[in-house]
């Protein structure tokens, strides 16, 4: 589609919404094509005019909508989404410039399909840049992540296969809730029948998902992204507190969800927590925090820390007496 916003590329552009959105109003068309809500009416007309059955349903819950049976023409791209579609794939899966990667080899298709008018920068966008890997990215296997997919949509309880990172297996009875990538890792959010409460599990660590006959009804109004989040920094091995003498809100803006729960404490507040890793809880995260601190729980947490302490004192420690610095 060219980038001129003619009357014939805001049709074609109707009907990719209506394709996407079953039931869309004249108000929600009029928003997504940028025109009024009279001239969103008119390119339904030209659609109708051009043989593509646009039905009408009047009503609180009505709008248009495409009839059933109709052969849909080729998907368009605007330049701008093209381009949009290659930086997103490189932002999340470097390896997409190689053809023999999955999403690549898909990638290097669309973008062959394309006119040249609006492949060409996105060949050339995809041929000469470059992302570095991401060493914590991790990609699942599409068809598990499919299955899940499909439990989420239909709310049905599955039975799966997890593999943790110490190598422990088990199965797995849980209602999915959600899937949610984060920070390059794809999470499954569920509730856990087997410990009868929230978890997440990585879900390139899940093997074999079977669908079962149970329905399920996920927590009404929850962010998928804030209970990952919140749910991350609670239940690992190692327990944290942590006191500081600064407000909460001072202290909030440095604290990562993972972290754990940021509560009032007299004129400070304090952190309460677990991890799995007590080392990189102290060095990562707790070493980045700009305010005075003080270890009040978690054995595991203040040995992490005081080995960090001891590595950056003998950093500046003075030589040893009766030496000199080298000078050559």
């Amino acid at each position: 589609m060219p980038n001129d916003p003619s009357p014939t590329a805001r049709a074609l552009r109707a009907l990719e919404i209506l394709r996407t959105r079953p039931t869309t109003t004249a108000d929600e068309l009029a928003e997504r094509l940028g025109v009024t809500e009279r001239a969103a009416r008119r390119y339904v007309g030209i659609l109708r005019e051009a043989g593509i059955p646009v039905e009408s349903a009047r009503g609180p819950h009505g709008g248009y909508r495409l009839g059933r049976g109709m052969r849909l023409p080729p998907v368009h791209f605007t330049q701008a989404e093209a381009l949009g579609l290659v930086m997103a794939a490189l932002s999340g899966r470097p390896a997409v410039t190689d053809a023999a990667d999955l999403v690549g080899a898909a990638l290097g298709k669309v973008v062959k399909a394309l006119p040249e008018s609006v492949g060409r920068q996105a060949a050339l966008l995809r041929e000469y840049a470059s992302a570095a890997p991401d060493p914590y990215a991790a990609h699942p296997d599409p068809a598990v992540t499919s299955s899940l997919v499909e439990a989420v949509a239909h709310r049905r309880r599955v039975l799966l296969t997890y593999r943790s990172e110490s190598g422990n297996a088990w199965e797995e009875e849980a209602d999915p809730w959600s899937l949610v990538v984060r920070h390059g890792r794809w999470y499954l959010l569920c509730h856990s029948h087997r410990a009868d409460a929230v978890r997440t599990y990585r879900v390139d660590r899940v093997g074999e998902v079977r669908c079962t006959a149970h329905g399920f009804d996920p927590p009404l109004g929850f962010d998928p992204v804030a209970v990952l989040e919140e749910n991350l920094g609670t239940g690992w091995q190692f327990a944290t507190r942590v006191v500081f003498d600064a407000a909460p809100a001072e202290v909030a803006p440095w604290i990562r969800p993972p972290m754990g729960r940021l509560e009032p404490l007299g004129e400070g507040c304090v952190l309460v927590g677990s991890t799995r890793n007590p080392d990189m809880y102290a060095q990562e995260w707790l070493a980045r925090v700009p305010f005075s601190f003080r270890i009040d729980g978690g054995e595991e947490l203040r040995a992490a820390a005081a080995a960090l302490a001891a590595r950056f004192t003998a950093a500046v420690s003075d030589p040893r007496p009766g030496t000199r610095p080298s000078t050559d």
